[in-house]
């Protein structure tokens, strides 16, 4: 993968230079490529081991690389109607889905991804863009938004306030987490040019050739204005010592790293946006109502064993604890690992292969130490046979009754093909507390056909969870599983899962934009807004 593109002159090169098929990164930076400066960091491939590219440091001055964004991007993209900005999202999409096959390739190598694993990231990417760009074209010629219908102040008839959103003047910082770096790039920068913020991307090292691959794509298409986009690969060095009051911060990562984020100086001292997607214990309750054999029991047995296989587990909407009631506990396990034992782990080149390798040897260390924690605290049910080379892991199946004492089932998330079984007595209020242990969550799914006992248990774990999938006869062969995440619908969670919100439709903009009330006379604000005609 030696790709020819377009520099920042318009003048064709090689942005990726490499030896014998090892590619060497870069950023792209102030409209132009960069190459990196000091140690080379080796990325290899997940299944072999092999190196297949390097990065190292930008070698860039990146407070003048954000000021270049803020005072090029910005202005330019500010500048557009929503529909303007809309045609440039929808040529990106165009860009990703037209290189499909190709980004397929690089993320196997890259990623350890299977054939279907890396379209449901290369896909995603193409489809939120395109979800987007379609929003943009409804919102028309405005560069801006109304929030609300004017309201009258005090009783005077003429003096009215009228909210507006408005884009912010500084730069989208995303830094994205290594699982999803086509999807993860494209969801974030759609909703930020939308808005009109020109983005600075950096993704996950170690996954970070697929987010280069479709930068270089995007960059080729001439579509984006100068500054409205830049990509930092390597270190992130000093980045986020050079933001002010203007500039947002939505990341994707570690809840360790996501302190980090917001305890850096320059951020707490500007109040600087942040939106964090953090760690989350998702859940998968099945209802006392559901008897083992009915298509709401299969839907709930399909979509558990999705989410704990795709992506080898390492996906933050995945299910890591599953409640079952008491009474039907053994028929669920049962079922759920005469499901699993038909899964094929191995080489993802392989097109039989169901699991490949997690994304990296750090990664593997870590599912590792968290079997390794679950083997002292549960009892293993299942566990699939997994290559021995490269990063790869052994999907496995737990099951404790320990119920609430299970602390480290509650506490701790191993971000791999790993999920617990936990048993409870039926009684919605217990199933809700269960899942509160987890301290707040991305998504929990219920599966039951009664909505006596659902409808309680739904809004008991609403406001621990930012989004809910309910699971039943009626919809059991129509829905696309907890897991997948929706640009028309919210994605965050409280607590643990970093009390971030993005996407959501229109709802995503307004973390990028300024909502502010102007008083003033009906009139004159109707002729500057169109906001009371």
């Amino acid at each position: 993968m030696v790709p020819e593109v377009m520099n920042g002159d318009g003048e064709g090169e090689r942005l990726a230079r490499g030896v014998g098929g090892i590619v060497g990164l870069r950023s792209y930076l102030e409209g132009k490529w960069v190459d990196g400066t000091g140690p080379e960091i080796p990325l290899r491939d997940p299944t072999s081991g092999e190196v297949v590219a390097t990065v190292r440091a930008a070698g860039a001055d990146l407070a003048r690389a954000l000021a270049f964004a803020r005072e090029s991007g910005g202005p330019r993209l500010r500048g557009m109607p929503f529909a303007g900005r809309a045609a440039i999202l929808e040529g990106l999409a165009a860009a990703v889905h037209g290189a499909r096959d190709e980004l397929i390739d690089v993320s196997r190598r890259s990623g350890g991804t299977t054939r279907s694993d890396a379209k449901f990231d290369i896909d995603g990417a193409s489809a939120t863009l395109q979800a987007y760009a379609v929003l943009g074209r409804s919102l028309g010629e405005r560069t801006f938004l109304l929030d609300g219908d004017a309201e009258g102040v005090l009783r005077s008839k003429r003096f009215v306030a009228q909210h507006v959103l408005v884009p912010r003047r500084g730069v989208a910082v995303h830094i994205n987490a290594f699982n999803f770096p086509a999807w993860g790039m494209a969801e974030k920068a759609a909703v930020a040019w939308l808005a009109g913020m020109p983005v600075l991307s950096k993704p996950a090292t170690s996954t970070s050739p697929l987010a280069v691959r479709i930068a270089e794509l995007w960059v080729d298409t001439g579509l984006l204005p100068e500054g409205a986009f830049s990509l930092l690969v390597g270190p992130a060095g000093d980045l986020l010592d050079h933001l002010g009051p203007q500039d947002n911060v939505a990341f994707t990562g570690g809840s360790e790293t996501a302190r980090q984020v917001r305890g850096n100086p320059s951020i707490v001292a500007h109040n600087v946006r942040v939106n964090v997607e953090a760690d989350s214990l998702n859940v998968s309750i099945l209802g006392p109502d559901v008897s083992p054999g009915s298509d709401t029991f299969q839907m709930f047995v399909n979509d558990a064993v999705r989410d704990l296989t795709q992506k080898a587990g390492q996906k933050c909407t995945a299910v890591r604890r599953i409640f079952v009631p008491t009474a039907v506990a053994d028929d669920a396990v049962d079922a759920l690992v005469d499901r699993l034992s038909r899964v094929r782990v191995g080489d993802p080149a392989a097109r039989e292969t169901d699991v490949g390798p997690v994304a990296n040897e750090a990664q593997r260390a870590s599912v590792e130490q968290g079997l390794a924690a679950l083997e002292r605290a549960a009892v293993r049910v299942w566990r699939a046979d997994a290559p021995e080379r490269g990063s790869f892991v052994p999907p496995s199946l737990y099951r404790t009754d320990a119920g609430r004492d299970a602390a480290v089932v509650h506490e701790r998330e191993v971000f791999g093909p790993v999920a617990t079984v936990v048993p409870y007595s039926g009684a919605g209020d217990e199933v809700v507390s269960l899942a509160a242990r987890g301290g707040g969550g991305l998504v929990a799914s219920v599966y039951s056909d009664d909505p006596a006992w659902a409808g309680p248990v739904v809004l008991g774990l609403a406001p621990w969870h930012g989004r809910i999938h309910w699971g039943s006869q009626k919809v059991h062969d129509q829905s696309p599983g907890p897991g997948t995440v929706l640009a028309t619908l919210v994605h965050g969670g409280p607590g643990r899962a970093g009390g971030g919100e993005e996407l959501g439709g229109l709802r995503g903009l307004m973390f990028y934009m300024q909502r502010t009330a102007v008083q003033a006379d009906r009139g004159l604000l109707d002729r500057v807004l169109g906001a009371t005609s």
